[in-house]
């Protein structure tokens, strides 16, 4: 078997990479996690160039094989992670089924990641139904048309749904959610920053939950 090129693969930062990139601060001591997650994602937000709310969603199917993709987180709180997906899609049946999982944030332009591992459950008709309202009405048609995760024998059919829909509802505000399309909420039990540090010195804080608060170690790197 013939080896990848070496080309592909960006070499190891040198000594003289690491000192031109300067140092980046630890991680502060912490036992309000979802704070901390606050502040980096306001800072991810003014750094990335697009989607800083693109976090990786984990998952197993039926069998306990891992999935794995990219979503967009659409709103956090004390409560937990919400996004929202096709509930007939691999990973809609995947939570049904295993209601746990894992996300993971990586914000290239600041260094840093965030893991976060947990229970899941659905979001209420109301919260998903204020949150449908709210996509652009191609995107609601989109949703509707979707058999999302499905084989596609010709995308034309696809095309074809999404031009029969919109042709009957337009750019209505009123385009109803079906009743495939849900939310999740992820209610964390474990929350990691990471933070690049110089030579793979990077800097880890774990907090998992403890009764009704949080307790914080370091993780070597």
């Amino acid at each position: 078997m013939s080896s990848m090129p070496t080309s592909l693969i960006p070499p190891t930062p040198s000594a003289s990479d690491y000192a031109d990139s300067g140092d980046r601060p630890l991680i502060p001591e912490t036992a309000d996690p979802i704070g901390l997650f606050q502040q980096w994602m306001a800072e991810a937000r003014a750094a990335e160039p697009n989607d800083s709310n693109a976090m990786s969603l984990a998952t197993v199917d039926a069998d306990g094989n891992p999935d794995v993709r990219i979503v967009l987180l659409k709103g956090f709180d004390s409560a937990g992670f919400t996004f929202f997906t096709n509930l007939e899609s691999a990973k809609g049946q995947h939570l049904t089924a295993h209601p746990s999982a894992a996300l993971g944030f990586h914000w290239k332009s600041l260094r840093r990641q965030v893991r976060i591992r947990g229970s899941v459950t659905r979001v209420s008709d109301a919260e998903t139904d204020a949150y449908f309202a709210s996509r652009a009405a191609p995107s609601r048609i989109s949703a509707i048309a979707s058999d999302q995760s499905r084989p596609m024998a010709n995308r034309a059919v696809f095309e074809q749904r999404i031009a029969e829909l919109s042709t009957i509802y337009g750019d209505s505000p009123d385009i109803p959610r079906p009743d495939y399309w849900g939310g999740f909420r992820l209610t964390p039990i474990e929350i990691e920053f990471w933070q690049d540090q110089a030579f793979r010195m990077h800097d880890r804080l774990k907090l998992y939950r403890k009764g009704d608060g949080w307790v914080s170690l370091r993780l070597y790197p």
